[in-house]
């Protein structure tokens, strides 16, 4: 496939026309080519950094309050269930590693994340049988192309049933409780970072409406917890 390098190259071999209008043209495919690169460097590593630290002010929040009060425990078992497919997808179609690397560290922050809500719901018991599910899940998925195919339609399904999970405990209770903006906030950005990543490199269809569901159903979290924080201070 040309990319814009390869076009960059192949203008500044040529010779110089009238009033050097080649050379002209040619530098700017370089300075574009560059830009697109470092752009590109730019996503990928503030991704992976935000996404370094990007359950811990929720974690945080539960250990501080010693509840999970407001955190809802199916939003983040569907979550945990969207980035596993989504990891299993990149990996079995070989994407590059830089589009997905966080996702390893996401599942990490997760699981401890839902370590917390079932030991503070007294529900410890519980995560046996999802830790089964999970594992025998991941193996599953890679045995048929269809499959795969299959799960990864069905992972923005997944992911968005996650983030409207969330909501409805939120609107239920009217109540934040130590859902934290912050991790919600960072979640919207990767997605716009993702975003533009997948348009850089993949340009996957799937994923990249993934992405665009999921930054909008976060933006749409983030501002009803912080909503429901203003009420709970003015109340106070």
């Amino acid at each position: 496939m040309t990319t814009l390098n390869d076009v960059a190259q192949s203008v500044w071999s040529c010779r110089t026309g009238r009033g050097g209008r080649v050379v002209v043209l040619s530098c700017g495919y370089r300075a574009s080519a560059a830009m697109e690169s470092e752009l590109l460097l730019f996503a990928n590593w503030s991704t992976l950094l935000v996404c370094m630290v990007l359950k811990f002010p929720q974690i945080i929040a539960i250990m501080a309050a010693k509840s999970a009060q407001g955190v809802s425990l199916k939003s983040l078992l569907l979550e945990l269930a969207g980035f596993l497919v989504f990891l299993r997808y990149q990996i079995y179609y070989r994407y590059p590693l830089e589009t997905y690397l966080e996702y390893p560290i996401l599942i990490a922050q997760d699981v401890i994340l839902l370590l917390f809500v079932f030991y503070y719901t007294g529900s410890v018991n519980q995560a046996l049988p999802y830790i089964a599910i999970f594992i025998s899940g991941w193996y599953l998925l890679a045995l048929q192309k269809w499959i795969m195919d299959l799960a990864m339609n069905l992972c923005t399904f997944i992911s968005a049933s996650s983030k409207f999970a969330q909501l409805q405990s939120l609107w239920q209770t009217k109540d934040s409780g130590q859902v934290s903006a912050v991790t919600w906030g960072l979640a919207s950005f990767t997605c716009v970072t993702r975003i533009f990543t997948t348009l850089m490199t993949t340009n996957d269809l799937i994923v990249l409406v993934r992405f665009i569901v999921m930054l909008i159903l976060n933006i749409w979290v983030t501002v009803t917890v912080l909503r429901y924080r203003t009420k709970e201070k003015k109340t106070d």
